[in-house]
């Protein structure tokens, strides 16, 4: 996978989008397509049960991934990243509740999944809020 450059982008979307984490097994809530990279600028769980918490894990499962060169970053040579990223791990949200989980932005490219689970199905929604950049 190459890495985009965002300046020369074709279009870019402002999106909002809601999952109900009805199963407590990690789902995959979406993927990032080919030539397309995420800003994700906020997430936000809501716990919809009126009398039980229930708890979250949410990570974004990384395609693997090498910097075009040691001038990309803080990195003084290219590095490579793959695997999961936790953005929240066993985080418990309080009966009829929203909790933040992501109000910094991060980027999601081709090829990276957002993937979530709950504690108790059903009784967590999301909303996820991005910009979608495409270079095609």
């Amino acid at each position: 996978m190459a890495q985009p450059n965002i300046v020369n982008v074709a279009n870019i979307y402002a999106q909002s989008v809601g999952f109900n984490l009805s199963n407590t097994l990690t789902a995959t809530l979406f993927t990032v397509a080919t030539d397309k990279v995420l800003k994700v600028n906020n997430i936000m769980c809501s716990n919809v049960d009126g009398s039980n918490a229930a708890s979250i894990n949410l990570f974004v499962d990384k395609a693997e991934f090498t910097t075009n060169d040691g001038t990309v970053g803080p990195f003084s040579t290219n590095i490579t990243v793959d695997g999961n990223f936790y953005i929240a791990k066993v985080i418990t949200v309080a009966p009829n509740s929203t909790l933040v989980l992501l109000e910094s932005p991060i980027y999601l490219m081709e090829g990276d999944a957002l993937k979530g689970g709950a504690s108790a199905a059903s009784d967590l929604d999301l909303i996820v809020s991005y910009e979608l950049l495409n270079d095609a």
